[in-house]
């Protein structure tokens, strides 16, 4: 037994080991090893889930986290990675289920709390998801001390009040929640937003009185809301999402140079197709757009900035993909030139990316490439999105299979292309 037990501790070592270096495939086999040595040990059942979990293999991770509620059946942690395999799977009743077991167990579960949250905006009920979401201020992966700041805005009457908005995660959730505080504005608020300061001149163009402030600052307010609290705060429902027009406006001299140097030739295909290091999975290779690019008339232009553009030396044979040199977006202000170009094209083609949140606050006609499982912001096997109303989502038909994607777009464009 005393054997059996030190061959299973060194099995689940050397799979921890393994799987530092990156060497999952060895490491999954080493720690199934140490599970037939000892089926009862907790530590080797768990490790086997989570690393599958890692994998993508998400059914079999399953079997795992069941045999180990078996072993320890009040386990808050293992309720939280089986919800997140079953939430991966697009099985959200039974996430939700999951995470309510982890949290009843831990009832200051932050993470469980924020997970189970996505779970319920996936699925459209915003009501209840934006509630959640709030916790996410006591999650370990979020960290900002104006979590703290005295009086927050939870819907007080704003008419003659200065409410102090602080962003939250990256560029594209700016843009995309930047929206309520021109509504607060109209509600008769002083609205002070902080933001990176390379975003300000695209958000001045929502309104000119809304103060644009540096991103760590505090400023003098009488309420204040982080960015990603304005839904929940507004009471935002499915039916209620503010999409009443455009709240971005691109530069009307940027507008005409792009017009005149892109020229009225063809169908114009704005295209990008990688985001940041941070989410790989959501972009697509540019090649893929081959069938797009060779329908008739059909032009594609890059509207990519930074990662990727190697891309574009190494083209299948036929395809082009013009660019719109080095003097695309090269000063200190970002998007300027990429909102310009976009209102250009007859249509843009992108990742979930922070240019697909552009384009959709421009309501530049616009095709998003969805990866499975997506993000909870598109909700769950619609091709509409309640966010933007000129954008379309093409999803994929399983985990990686940019492919149907294309073949989707494919579809949808060749009986508009034979009319014009």
């Amino acid at each position: 037994m005393t054997v059996s037990h030190d061959q299973t501790v060194e099995c689940v070592r050397r799979g921890d080991e393994l799987q530092a270096l990156g060497r999952l495939d060895e490491a999954l086999a080493s720690y199934r090893r140490a599970v037939d040595l000892q089926p009862g040990d907790f530590v080797a059942q768990l490790s086997c889930g989570n690393l599958l979990a890692k994998m993508g293999q998400h059914e079999s991770a399953l079997g795992y986290f069941d045999n180990t509620l078996q072993i320890s059946p009040k386990n808050a942690a293992v309720y939280f990675n089986r919800a997140g395999s079953l939430q991966s799977m697009e099985r959200f009743d039974e996430a939700i289920s999951c995470y309510r077991a982890a949290i009843s167990l831990r009832p200051d579960m932050g993470m469980a709390h924020h997970n189970l949250a996505t779970c319920f905006l996936q699925t459209g009920d915003f009501e209840t998801g934006f509630q959640e979401y709030e916790w996410r201020k006591s999650s370990p992966t979020f960290d900002d001390p104006r979590y703290a700041l005295d009086r927050p805005w939870n819907g007080q009457d704003l008419k003659g009040k200065t409410l102090f908005i602080y962003p939250e995660l990256y560029q594209g959730d700016l843009m995309q929640f930047c929206r309520y505080a021109f509504v607060a504005e109209r509600m008769g608020a002083r609205v002070r937003l902080a933001a990176p300061t390379a975003m300000h001149a695209l958000l001045q163009s929502m309104s000119p009185t809304i103060e644009l402030l540096p991103e760590d600052a505090v400023p003098a307010y009488d309420y204040q809301c982080a960015l990603m609290s304005l839904p929940h705060a507004f009471g935002t429902t499915l039916a209620t999402v503010p999409r009443g027009r455009a709240y971005f406006r691109a530069e009307p001299q940027r507008v005409a140079r792009w017009r005149k140097l892109i020229g009225p030739r063809g169908f114009k295909i704005g295209v990008a197709w990688e985001g940041s290091a941070q989410a790989v999975q959501r972009s697509f290779p540019l090649a893929g757009l081959q069938g797009l690019a060779t329908l008739p008339g059909v032009r594609l232009i890059s509207l990519q900035k930074h990662r990727g553009l190697d891309q574009l030396e190494s083209l299948p044979s036929g395809m082009s993909v013009e660019s719109l040199g080095e003097d695309f977006d090269p000063g200190p202000d970002a998007f300027l030139d990429t909102a310009g170009a976009m209102t250009c094209c007859d249509l843009f083609i992108t990742p979930d990316t922070s240019v697909a949140h552009l384009a959709g606050a421009l309501r530049v006609r616009t095709w998003t490439a969805l990866p499975r499982p997506g993000d909870w912001r598109w909700l769950v096997d619609r091709p509409d999105s309640p966010w933007y109303p000129t954008m379309r989502l093409f999803r994929q038909t399983s985990p990686g299979d940019w492919a149907s994607v294309f073949a989707q777009m494919e579809t949808a464009l060749k009986p508009e292309l034979r009319t014009r």
